[in-house]
């Protein structure tokens, strides 16, 4: 029986046994690049690009073509989805022509909607409510610097409401960590989204933690930020650096976690966020993280290729 059609739209939309797998072969496919092949035909896949990309296209780009696949870029402005054209009629035009859809776009109700319809795999680039293929990335930085994941302490400060918080939460959680999110009342994540997480490390032996104390953070093994003024949110700007300004990750606060590795997904703002010597410090492995992008997509558009079912190679 043919598996049923996968997508990753959100974080938990993988088991926990499912994103080690991914993990696994992103780590092998980061060794081999060439180790695997489902997308040769070439094999098309439409990458959809409705807000302001450089480490998506580029890793997304570059993956596609070493799976030996096609990457066809669609502007989205041009496209005008949900404007010019109904993202259930955009998705049928796609799925007609390219194996995949790869989409970073604003709603997330629009990505579901386009998984609906459009009869092909289709992957979460970035919406405003979870970042999925970066969590993976982080992960897979995270076991080349720790050895592991399950028991480590993860500790995200600033925003808890946007996408990254949110997607910190479900994979940190999956990978059995013990996720901590430092934000200021009035920015706390999604309580579903907590919730979801909360059930995943209860089956992983993880932890979820939300809390406004920025000394929480002391003695965790990973630390993470992320701008604090999100796409879309530029019109807030003021608002939010006054609101975050206790919680900047500055060198005196991540010393408080000595053995802590630093993630940021960029675009980072120096003197923000994050002070410029922990950005550049000898514990940040941003660029690891960066480049982690594109051996965790290939592990995912490979994987969902076959639905998730064997993968010519995948053990080889």
């Amino acid at each position: 029986m043919t598996p049923p059609l996968r997508h990753l739209l959100a974080d938990d939309d993988l088991t926990a046994a499912e994103q080690a797998r991914v993990l696994d072969l992103a780590a092998r496919l980061k060794r081999d690049p060439y180790a695997v092949d489902v997308l040769r035909g070439p094999r098309s896949v439409a990458l959809v690009f409705d807000k302001p990309t450089l480490r998506t296209q580029a890793s997304f780009m570059a993956g596609v073509v070493e799976l030996q696949g096609a990457p066809m870029v669609v502007d989205g402005r041009l496209a005008g989805i949900g404007v010019r054209e109904s993202v259930p009629d955009v998705a049928r035009v796609l799925g007609r022509q390219v194996s995949q859809i790869v989409w970073r776009t604003f709603a997330q109700s629009d990505l579901a909607c386009m998984a609906e319809h459009a009869g092909v795999p289709v992957v979460n680039a970035l919406t405003d409510d979870f970042h999925p293929c970066q969590l993976l990335a982080d992960l897979l930085t995270v076991r080349e610097h720790k050895g592991r994941l399950a028991g480590l302490r993860i500790a995200y400060i600033g925003d808890g409401s946007n996408n990254m918080a949110h997607s910190t939460l479900l994979a940190g959680a999956l990978a059995g960590m013990h996720v901590q999110v430092i934000t200021p009342d009035g920015y706390r994540p999604d309580p579903g989204v907590v919730r979801r997480a909360e059930r995943a490390a209860a089956s992983t032996g993880g932890g979820v933690e939300v809390v406004a104390d920025p000394e929480a953070l002391a003695g965790a093994d990973v630390l993470v930020t992320d701008t604090w003024v999100s796409m879309g949110s530029e019109d807030e700007a003021a608002v939010r650096e006054a609101a975050f300004s206790g919680y900047r990750l500055t060198t005196a606060l991540a010393d408080t976690a000595p053995e802590a590795v630093v993630l940021h997904c960029l675009p980072a703002y120096r003197g923000k966020e994050i002070d410029a010597e922990v950005l550049d410090g000898p514990r940040s492995v941003v660029w690891d993280q960066a480049e982690n992008r594109r051996h965790a997509q290939k592990a995912v558009l490979a994987l969902l290729a076959v639905r998730f079912g064997e993968l010519p190679g995948e053990h080889g």
